[in-house]
């Protein structure tokens, strides 16, 4: 009964021993689960920071060129004026160099 009694504190300790491995290997496993936890929630803010920043440097872009194209009918608008501006000038000159 003693020897039964023995053996039995034994394996106790043994499953006590085992208990303290799991608990400290889960307590490292939540500790390392709280570290990527916070690594994810500070990628997450820049994840969100980078799409807000994204958004407003489309807009810019988009702004930009639509003032390109502006300036480029403009651009247009004003080599058609030299055009017939010149035409006009080549027309007057024309008659009074003429005998």
């Amino acid at each position: 009964h003693e020897q039964l009694l023995k053996m039995m504190e034994e394996r106790m300790m043994d499953v006590e021993q085992k208990l303290r491995l799991v608990k400290r290997l889960l307590q490292d496993k939540v500790n390392q689960l709280k570290e990527q936890l916070s690594k994810n929630t500070k990628a997450d803010v820049m994840v969100k920071d980078l799409y807000v920043e994204n958004a407003q440097l489309l807009k810019a872009l988009e702004v930009t060129e639509q003032r390109q194209k502006t300036a480029e009918r403009k651009n247009y608008l004003l080599e058609e004026k030299i055009a017939n501006l010149n035409r006009i000038v080549k027309n007057l000159a024309s008659p009074s160099f003429s005998p």
